[in-house]
């Protein structure tokens, strides 16, 4: 296995950074999620700084590895999640139990045989929907359950109107495919596009706010559960950190409203004995119930 892979630039900014609850509403009060975007900022100046910032492909990997991030702020696990915060990025959770449980010896031997195998630790996360398999850029799934969360990302830093229409097409589609198969997971697209729209291509910004909000689900599972849309600005050549402009951004359209409707569909698609800590962080309450993990382990 390769020592380093395209998420190897943000591991040491993820491992200090520390999980807090992202939740800021009391017991009984609507679901308010609250984003780090402090922690967001620092991953996208990883590629901007770099010169990367125009290979799509790198800076969509700093917003999988927030989403990733945030989704183990909601409470759910450093195994759950992928692409995980290390390496191998995917895991099967019940894989990693079982690496826990071995002798130290023997698990780091294990450790290594699975780590070389793609079939069982593969890079990339690929799930077949209802017509096509699809690579899914953040996903929590296991063996026992299935996906419970799928989501997609996407990034544009420029030629925003002309490339639009293509993303719309494939983020359609994507959406049908995968809840096709999968009806009660959380299904999600994120977006991500360089401020610069706002003043340049005005008209493609209003397009996109259109399509934020048409791509989601209105009845028949053929639309996304939730869509999140946000803005970035930076100057090339500039040593300022990148900014993201959240007041730019409609509020049914932004990060903190895309998590709690992703997060709240995983939570009301699982029993209750399943993802404990995440609805007791979202609940604002201790559950008189024991994780079915735990449960299994004894």
């Amino acid at each position: 296995m390769a020592r380093t892979d395209s998420f190897s630039a943000f591991d040491d900014l993820l491992a200090d950074l520390i999980p807090e609850d992202p939740w800021i509403h009391e017991a009984g009060d609507e679901p308010h999620y609250a984003p780090d975007y402090d922690a967001f900022e620092q991953l996208l100046e990883i590629p901007i700084k770099a010169g990367k910032a125009s290979a799509t492909g790198a800076l969509a990997n700093a917003v999988d590895s927030w989403l990733s991030y945030e989704l183990r702020r909601a409470g759910f696990g450093l195994d759950e999640v992928w692409p995980r915060p290390v390496r191998p990025r995917i895991l099967p959770r019940d894989v990693a139990v079982l690496l826990e449980r071995l002798p130290l010896a023997l698990a780091q031997e294990v450790r290594a045989r699975v780590e070389s195998m793609p079939s069982v630790a593969p890079s990339d996360a690929h799930f077949l929907g209802r017509a096509y398999e699809k690579q899914v850029d953040v996903a929590i799934a296991r063996w026992d359950r299935g996906p419970e969360l799928l989501l997609s990302t996407k990034t544009q830093v420029s030629s925003f109107g002309k490339n639009l229409p293509n993303r719309f097409e494939e983020a359609y589609g994507d959406a049908g495919n995968l809840r096709g198969r999968y009806p009660l997971a959380a299904v999600g697209f994120f977006f991500v596009q360089r401020a610069t729209i706002v003043d340049s291509e005005p008209s493609a910004f209003e397009r996109t706010v259109d399509m934020m909000r048409k791509l989601r689900d209105v009845g028949g599972n053929n639309g996304y559960t939730a869509t999140g849309l946000a803005l970035v600005s930076w100057e090339d050549g500039d040593s300022a950190r990148p900014t993201i402009e959240l007041d730019r951004v409609p509020e049914d359209i932004r990060p903190a409203q895309f998590m709690t409707r992703m997060v709240s569909q995983v939570l009301a698609a699982t029993p209750v004995n399943q993802h404990v800590l995440p609805r007791e962080l979202i609940e604002r309450r201790s559950l008189p119930v024991i994780e079915e993990d735990e449960v299994l382990a004894e």
